[in-house]
């Protein structure tokens, strides 16, 4: 297991460096106030697996938090989703303002790309990190997933397969995206493909779980708001019915350590992760 409360204080001095000002200030206010850090931690679990010191990826780590949190700050604004709370405290538009916002998110996707570069590895490894920073989360990646849920608010009869379709780019991409930079930091690139099989079960089961927690559980208990469900989006749950997107997240929980019992090494923190992130009540 890694130390999180010293990813944390690496985190903070990553995000602070440099000129002080406002929108510095949105950047750390969204950055650092909470969040569970998945994606951090299933990029440290690969690193542990392939037997590696999971403080390696500390750059690479607060790279992929940065570019989350960019896409939630974004996400957040009235053009978007227009949700006023995020990670139980005010979105970032609402405790600053709209322009802040989106200069905030825009220095948090920068300065990722800055950050990634510490990642203690050779050049050719540096350029691999940089290329999949921008493939998973840019226009095809979590970005067209974006596109693709900003069309499907003026679609009629969405169906399940364009759910699928919206939350492969939207939500797994991103969560696809620790699991081959540690392959890339570990020299294992001959192992991304099974990764990316993973990342998207994984991903799609997040969603799925999110989709269920929304229906659920309330905004208060959640740390933000169930604009989907309350806008009534549609979402897995919706099409599938809650008994049976429970049932879904199962069967991917199953996909997934069959595939995961391909590899040799230490597991333990990596299946800790996707049973919680399966088992997950906020």
């Amino acid at each position: 297991m890694i130390d999180l409360d010293a990813f944390e204080s690496y985190l903070q001095t990553k995000v602070k460096e440099g000129q002080e000002g406002r929108v510095k200030s949105a950047m750390a206010y969204s950055l650092v106030n909470g969040g569970k850090r998945m994606r951090p931690q299933l990029l440290f679990a690969t690193l542990q697996l392939y037997g590696f010191d999971p403080t390696i990826g500390f750059p690479c780590a607060s790279a992929i938090e940065m570019i989350h949190t960019y896409s939630l700050i974004h996400d957040d604004l009235p053009a978007m989703d227009d949700d006023d709370m995020r990670r139980g405290q005010p979105s970032c538009h609402v405790q600053f303002d709209e322009a802040t916002a989106i200069l905030a998110g825009d220095g948090l996707l920068t300065r990722a790309f800055d950050v990634v570069l510490e990642t203690n590895v050779d050049a050719e490894k540096k350029v691999g990190l940089v290329s999949a920073l921008s493939k998973y989360s840019g226009v095809d990646g979590m970005i067209y997933g974006q596109e693709l849920d900003l069309k499907a608010e003026s679609a009629k009869n969405l169906t399940l397969d364009d759910v699928f379709s919206i939350d492969t780019y939207k939500t797994a991409k991103l969560l696809t995206l620790p699991f081959v930079c540690a392959a890339i930091i570990a020299g294992k690139e001959e192992d991304i493909p099974t990764w990316q099989k993973i990342g998207y079960a994984l991903g799609i089961q997040f969603q799925i779980q999110d989709d269920i927690l929304d229906q659920t559980q309330s905004s208060q208990a959640l740390g933000k708001s169930t604009s989907d469900n309350e806008n009534h989006k549609q979402t897995f749950v919706s099409l599938m019915g809650l008994e049976a997107a429970k049932k879904k997240v199962l069967s991917y929980q199953t996909e997934i350590e069959t595939m995961l019992s391909s590899f040799e090494g230490d597991l333990s923190y990596l299946q800790t992760l996707i049973d919680f992130m399966t088992k997950r009540t906020y």
